[in-house]
C-alpha cells in the first residue's frame, strides 16, 4: 500500500489572507511550518518589477570576470558582506563543498550604532551601475515582508502579534544573491549539501527553476517548487531553538538538475531573517512543559549563536 506521505506537499498560502482573518492565515501558514518546516507564500508584497529588476541585475554581476568579483572578496570577514567565491561554503558533515558563488548585503546602519563592531558595513560592486539602489530597496522590501510572517508566527504560538518586533529591531538579517554556475553531466556534488538554516526564518525568491527539496519527517526528499511569483519561506535553527522544536528547521538541499539541464544556470535570493546580536534565544515558555521538556535549557546571544554556526560551514575559522 502506497504511504500517504508520498503525497505530501507543502501547502501554498496568501498573504492577501493575513489582511482579512490575521488568525486564520496564523494557523495555515504556522500549521505548514509545524508539519514541514516550510510554507509556499503568495501575495507577499514584495513588488514585481522590483524582483525583475533584482535578477536582472544579479545575473550581470554574476557575469563580471572572476578576477573584478574577487576585488570584493574580504578574506576572514566569514562572508558576512560582498562576494564568496564558488566552492568556498560546504554544509556542516558534508564531504564536498556547494556549487555556488554569493553576494551578501546587510542592514545598512548609521554611524556610531551600537551594533557596528559586530554587524559588517556592506561594500558595493562599481558595476552594475544599478547594484547598490536595487538591493537596499530589496532588502526593505523583504524585511517588511519578514515581519508580518513573524506576526503570524507569534500569533500561532499564542504570542502578542508583536513579540518579534523587539527581538528584529536592527536585526542582523542577510541577503544573500546566490548563483550555482552550470554543473558538468557527470558532477557528483549537489549545488547545495544538506543543511537547515542558522537565523529565525528565510524567505527565499527564485525556488520556481527544479532542485530545491526538503528532508520530510517520513524520511522522503520531497520537491519544494512554488508557482511562479511565490516564496519559499522555512524555519531556520533560531526559531527550532526558540520553540523547543515545535517549529522544525527542516533538513533541505539543492540538487543538481537533470541532465539535460545542467548547462543552464540557477540564481535565487534568500533573506535570512535574524534577530539583532544581543537577542537572547531562550525557550519560550508556552513551547515547554510536562510531556514536552526544555531541549534548550542555557540561553545564548544570537551573535554567538551565529558565530558558532559559521565556524561549523567553514565561512569562519576558530
Amino acid at each position: 500500500m502506497l504511504s500517504d506521505t508520498i503525497f505530501a506537499e507543502v501547502p501554498l498560502v496568501s498573504m492577501k489572507d493575513q489582511d482579512a482573518d490575521p488568525d486564520g492565515f496564523a494557523q495555515a501558514f504556522g500549521a505548514s511550518f509545524q508539519r514541514f518546516g516550510f510554507a509556499m507564500v503568495s501575495d507577499h508584497g514584495v513588488p514585481h518589477d522590483l524582483i525583475e529588476r533584482a535578477w536582472k541585475v544579479t545575473a550581470e554581476f554574476f557575469a563580471l570576470p572572476e578576477e573584478e568579483k574577487r576585488r570584493y572578496h574580504l578574506a576572514g570577514g566569514g562572508g558576512a558582506r560582498g562576494y564568496t567565491p564558488y566552492k568556498t561554503e560546504i554544509a556542516k558533515g558534508a564531504e564536498h563543498v556547494d556549487l555556488k558563488e554569493f553576494w551578501h548585503i546587510g542592514r545598512p546602519l548609521p554611524e556610531g550604532h551600537r551594533f557596528a563592531d559586530l554587524m559588517a558595513a556592506n561594500i558595493w560592486p562599481d558595476r552594475p551601475a544599478d547594484f547598490r539602489d536595487t538591493f537596499i530597496e530589496l532588502f526593505e522590501a523583504f524585511d517588511r515582508a519578514g515581519d508580518r510572517l513573524l506576526s503570524a508566527i507569534a500569533r500561532y504560538l499564542e504570542l502578542a502579534p508583536d513579540w518579534f518586533d523587539p527581538a528584529v529591531k536592527d536585526g542582523n538579517s542577510v541577503l544573500r544573491l546566490l548563483h550555482y554556475p552550470p554543473v558538468p553531466a557527470d558532477a557528483p556534488e549537489v549545488r547545495a549539501g544538506a543543511h537547515e538554516d542558522i537565523n529565525l526564518i528565510t524567505l527565499l525568491l527564485g525556488a520556481e527553476e527544479s532542485g530545491l527539496q526538503l528532508l520530510d519527517r517520513s524520511g522522503e526528499w520531497l520537491p519544494v517548487k512554488p508557482p511562479e511569483g511565490a516564496m519559499v519561506v522555512n524555519v531556520g535553527d533560531m526559531l527550532q531553538r526558540l520553540t523547543n522544536n515545535v517549529l522544525p528547521s527542516t533538513t533541505h538541499r539543492v540538487v543538481n538538475p537533470p541532465v539535460e539541464r545542467r548547462g543552464v544556470p540557477r540564481y535565487s535570493m534568500p533573506f535570512f531573517l535574524h534577530p539583532a546580536p544581543d537577542f537572547m534565544i531562550e525557550t519560550l515558555p508556552g513551547c515547554m512543559g510536562a510531556d514536552r521538556p526544555n531541549l534548550y535549557p542555557q540561553p545564548i546571544s544570537a551573535h554567538d549563536y551565529l558565530h558558532e554556526r559559521l565556524v561549523e560551514i567553514g565561512l569562519v575559522k576558530k
